[in-house]
This record gives C-alpha cells, structure tokens and sequence, in this order.
C-alpha cells in the first residue's frame, strides 16, 4: 500500500521542482477563476464562451494534477474542443438580440443574492476543507493505455456512453439555437 503519492521537501525553493509545480498548479487554479469571472460578467455572448473555453481548459490542468490524465484529455475534446465551439456556432447562427430589450423585472436582486449564495457556499465548504482530515487513496493500475481503453470500454463503458450523449445535447442544443434564430 503506498502512503503518499508525493514526497514534498520541507521549504521548496520557488527554483525547485516542487516549487515550480506549485507555480504551474496556482496559474491552473487562476486561469479557472479567471475563465469562470469572463464567463459569468462579459456582456457580450462571443466573450461569454471565450471565458467558458478559458475555464474549461484550466479545469483540464486541475485534473491533470489530480493524477487523471486521461480525463484532462477528455475535459480537452469534449468540453473545450466540442461544446464550447457548438455553443459558439449556435450563437453566429442565431439572429443578433435588439438592444431595447425590456428589462426583467427582480433582475436587481440577482447579483447580489447570487454573491452571498457563493460566498455563503464558499465559505461552508472552506471551513469543511480545513477541518476534514484529508487521505492519501493508493492508486489502482499502472495507468497504461491499453488497460485505460480496455477498462473504458468494459468496466466503465456507461460514462463513455453518457460522454456522447453529453455531446449530443449540444448538438442539439445548437440545432434548436440555430433554427430558433432562423424563424
């Protein structure tokens, strides 16, 4: 049984290994909140999705370091190089939005219930992460990919299959955008 997966010396030097994958792991870490703040207050739809792909991408790198490579591939394809581009493409195919919209009524009260529910959240979780005594699981498998593919396909093959139809609600998501824009 293997105790730790990763020996870390006592003080890394910021021109050590271990210094320099902290450095890689807090860049992860600010190009998902980055990516998620573009997201969430860009005004501008086509910004909206750029932000989305930023944080998509940063999410990869965040699995990455949770030792799951394969799944950083997958968050990869799936959610940067597929639906971020099919919510993109439904977006250029649908009819551009009026600018005299009317104003939704309790819209006022959105953002600042919406900040103190995460903050709220934040905070909660916060407090369960510092109190929560933490185990190191040992790895199971040798992480070849031919036993990947072959557990993917055997062990696992319902998340490969609700993968796809993840992708194709996208699909059709853009489809019923784009003809919904059409009309």
């Amino acid at each position: 049984m293997q105790a730790t997966i990763c020996q870390t010396a006592v003080n890394p030097s910021l021109f050590s290994a271990e210094g320099f994958v902290g450095l890689v792991f807090l860049a992860t870490i600010a190009l998902i909140i980055v990516g998620a703040l573009i997201a969430t207050t860009s005004k501008r739809l086509v910004r909206c999705i750029a932000g989305l792909a930023v944080c998509f991408t940063g999410l990869a790198g965040a699995y990455y370091f949770l030792l799951s490579p394969f799944v950083a591939m997958m968050q990869m394809l799936i959610y940067v190089g597929a639906v971020s581009i099919i919510i993109a493409f439904a977006i250029m195919l649908a009819t551009p939005e009026n600018e005299d919209t009317a104003e939704i009524k309790g819209a006022g009260l959105a953002g600042p219930l919406g900040f103190g529910l995460g903050a709220l959240f934040f905070s909660a979780l916060t407090v369960l992460g510092l109190k929560t005594h933490w185990q190191v699981f040992p790895r199971h498998g040798t992480g070849n990919m031919k036993q990947i593919g072959t557990d993917l396909l055997t062990r696992h093959a319902m998340v490969f299959e609700l993968i796809s139809i993840v992708l194709l609600m996208a699909i059709l998501g853009a489809v019923v955008l784009a003809r919904k824009g059409r009309d």
